[in-house]
């Protein structure tokens, strides 16, 4: 395989290991929004996380909490985001499953570049939508 998420997390490309286990390894960010921002890399590969084993997502994200936890207390982070996109058009840039812990610094603004935008959409129908997940479950 060919893919360079899976080469990271096996070793074969060196990386700031922040953590290590049999079934993760967690990298800084080499393209960071905030100061700290890391990855979680799934060993095995996965597209993303709509394919990833769902007994396993749970290690993933305990992971992501201890990271977290670790970077408000070790980074003075006033709080974190824990994402994970899925698929391009959610803004997925590699096609291996990753989590992004990204430590922000509402207090310390030249740490933290990362811009949420929100905006209000047209109130959808919320019954149809519910329909049409339940139906695919």
């Amino acid at each position: 395989m060919d893919c360079i998420f899976c080469k990271i997390a096996n070793g074969e490309i060196p990386s700031t290991t922040l953590y290590e286990d049999d079934d993760v390894r967690v990298i800084f960010d080499i393209n960071p929004t905030s100061a700290g921002h890391a990855l979680i890399l799934p060993k095995a590969h996965a597209a993303s996380l709509l394919e990833y084993p769902a007994e396993k997502l749970g290690h993933v994200f305990e992971i992501a909490q201890k990271i977290g936890q670790a970077m408000e207390k070790g980074l003075g982070a006033d709080g974190v985001n824990i994402l994970a996109n899925c698929r391009e058009a959610a803004g997925q840039t590699v096609d291996h499953f990753h989590v992004h812990i990204i430590p922000r610094y509402a207090s310390q603004p030249d740490k933290d570049a990362l811009v949420i935008e929100t905006h209000e959409i047209v109130k959808p129908d919320f019954d149809a939508l519910a329909k049409a997940i339940q139906e695919n479950l």
